[in-house]
């Protein structure tokens, strides 16, 4: 399997990006210290084209440091990971959802990377809101679990959908992407009130195309 251009910390793992990922991860680790970090979901504030990369790329680096780690498409609106990672959409993850069999042995893809392996977004569903919601995504995370130490969710962002802050109820903790000079600062400020007003546990942002890479912070 080919390595992506969009996959820094594989093509150039001693750039300053790379670097910025492997620091992001750490900050990850120790922030969640006292509640350890199983599930994820990564999202933006208003539409990033970028989103999906930074992503994959941090799941790269969680697997790099010998973290079973399972990425999960769950933007069921403009999926994207399996473009990057150059497998087939399906089945996947409304596959794993609607047939019941397959929650013993879910439909995951082997990556190029030790410890990572990809779960493609299925089959677009007319109502991802209610299929993210339902009891059957919960029965597909515990699932998941079983397979992995750490299950990171791409999710759209959260002031386009409600689909973001319906998973985030189901997971540790979410991880917001902001770009530099690109996301306004009241779409910031209202995905993060979107996500509280649920008690939805905001580990951090990672603002991309900054100068200086990327970086986990506060608001």
């Amino acid at each position: 399997m080919a390595e992506q251009p969009n996959l820094i910390v594989l093509t150039d793992p001693r750039s300053p990006a790379a670097e910025a990922y492997r620091t992001l991860n750490t900050n990850l680790t120790f922030a969640a210290l006292d509640k350890p970090i199983e599930s994820l979901v990564v999202t933006s504030a208003a539409p990033d084209k970028e989103k999906a990369q930074v992503l994959a790329n941090l799941a790269v680096t969680m697997a790099q440091s010998e973290r079973r780690t399972i990425l999960v498409d769950a933007d069921l609106r403009r999926p994207s990971l399996h473009e990057i990672f150059h497998v087939v959409g399906e089945p996947g993850l409304t596959t794993m959802i609607v047939n019941e069999a397959m929650l013993n042995a879910p439909p995951l893809v082997e990556t190029s990377v030790q410890n990572l392996w990809l779960l493609p977004s299925g089959p677009l569903p007319p109502n991802p809101s209610d299929l993210l919601g339902s009891q059957k995504m919960e029965q597909a995370i515990t699932a998941l679990k079983s397979h992995a130490d750490v299950i990171i969710f791409d999710a759209p962002p959260v002031v386009s959908a409600t689909d973001a802050v319906v998973l985030g109820t189901k997971v540790d903790g979410v991880l917001l992407v902001v770009s530099a000079g690109q996301t306004k600062r009241e779409h910031v400020q209202r995905a993060k009130e979107l996500l509280e007003r649920v008690h939805i546990r905001i580990v951090g942002t990672v603002l991309n195309n900054a100068p200086h890479g990327i970086t986990l912070g506060g608001y």
